[in-house]
C-alpha cells in the first residue's frame, strides 16, 4: 500500500513542483515545457478559469498541499493504527531496548 501511495500520491507532486521551479526559474533544459512562457501562460489560463490572480495559485497549490497531506497520512495512520499501537505499547514497555541493541550490536574492531 506505502509503494502505491508514494507512486500515486508523491509521484505527480513531485511532477509538479518539478516542473514549477525549472519553469519559475526558466531552466528550459532545450525543451519548450519548462520555459518561463509557458509557465506564465499555464498559470494565466488557470487564472483565468478560477478567477483568481495568478500569482496566488502557487500558494493555493502549496495550502492545498499540505491539506492533502495531512489527510492522507491521517487515512494512512488510521489503517495502520493496530500496527502504531502495538509499537507504542512496545516502546513503553521497553524504553531503553533500542539503545541496549545498538551498544550490543557495535563491532570490536579497533
Amino acid at each position: 500500500m506505502l509503494r502505491a501511495l508514494l507512486i500515486f500520491w508523491l509521484g505527480p507532486i513531485a511532477f509538479f513542483w518539478g516542473w514549477y521551479f525549472l519553469s519559475l526559474n526558466d531552466w528550459s533544459l532545450g525543451f519548450f515545457f519548462f520555459s518561463r512562457e509557458l509557465h506564465d501562460q499555464v498559470f494565466r489560463i488557470y487564472g483565468a478559469v478560477l478567477g483568481v490572480d495568478p500569482a496566488a495559485l502557487p500558494g493555493m497549490v502549496a495550502h492545498a498541499l499540505v491539506y492533502d497531506s495531512l489527510f492522507v497520512l491521517a487515512l494512512f495512520a488510521f489503517r495502520q493504527r493496530r500496527a502504531i499501537r502495538r509499537w507504542i505499547e512496545a516502546r513503553r514497555q521497553h524504553p531503553h531496548q533500542e539503545e541496549v541493541i545498538s551498544r550490543a550490536s557495535l563491532s570490536k574492531a579497533p
